[in-house]
């Protein structure tokens, strides 16, 4: 059986030991690596690229500019696979007139107020302990609540309710995870919030869905 090993700081960037001694650098954990000023990560959260980038903010959100109006926010434990990408916002063009041709981003005047610029669009939120898979998209505005699973390819937009497992394009529900009074419960015990040793401790009721464990967890 391998040495047991201490879980990593979630400020470590390469979190997963190769049997050499070095780092794997496909897999990041992002809050150690992303600084920008719009976008947000909780602890823990990673995301892994079979070519690793040089930039992972530009890399999974690369119409994320630092002087864009809307926000990614993306919680803790979350997994986001290789090839996923957010497109948020600033990606838009205006689509509500007789062109959507940005005329502004090309000169002829300042950016600034040009009627063939968008509106700021809204945020991008993801949730805790979501597992987006290969190559997903995730459009502008969308907001993923916490334990969803976004399957391989999928095209998410809009509302994603909480422990709903999504496919396709244009993705739709394909099942809940859970029992609604499963998945309220478990948004009530909120494990991610936990110190990582008590999350640790308790990491077979987490992964082995025994509810009646965590629920105790929760008055110690």
């Amino acid at each position: 059986m391998p040495g047991l090993r201490p879980f990593p700081a979630p400020d470590m960037p390469h979190p997963i030991p190769l049997p050499d001694g070095s780092r794997h650098a496909g897999t990041v954990f992002l809050s150690a690596v992303i600084d920008h000023p719009r976008m947000g990560v909780g602890a823990y959260s990673y995301a892994s690229a079979h070519h690793p980038p040089a930039d992972w903010a530009a890399h999974l959100a690369p119409y994320l500019y630092p002087f864009s109006p809307e926000r990614l926010v993306i919680g803790k434990f979350c997994q986001i696979a290789s090839g996923v990408e957010f497109i948020t916002a600033s990606a838009n063009h205006r689509h509500d007139g007789f062109s959507t041709f940005p005329f502004a981003v090309f000169g002829g005047g300042p950016v600034e107020g040009r009627a063939s610029m968008p509106a700021p669009g809204p945020d991008t939120v993801i949730g805790n302990d979501v597992w987006i898979g290969t190559g997903a998209r995730i459009l502008p505005g969308a907001r993923i609540g916490s334990g969803a699973i976004i399957g391989a390819g999928a095209v998410v937009a809009g509302d994603v309710a909480p422990y709903s497992v999504m496919a396709g394009n244009p993705a739709r529900r394909v099942r809940p995870r859970f029992a609604p009074e499963v998945a309220a419960r478990l948004l009530d015990i909120a494990w991610w919030d936990w110190p990582i040793e008590k999350i640790l401790a308790h990491e077979a009721a987490i992964c082995g869905a025994d509810l009646s464990m965590l629920e105790q967890a929760t008055r110690r």
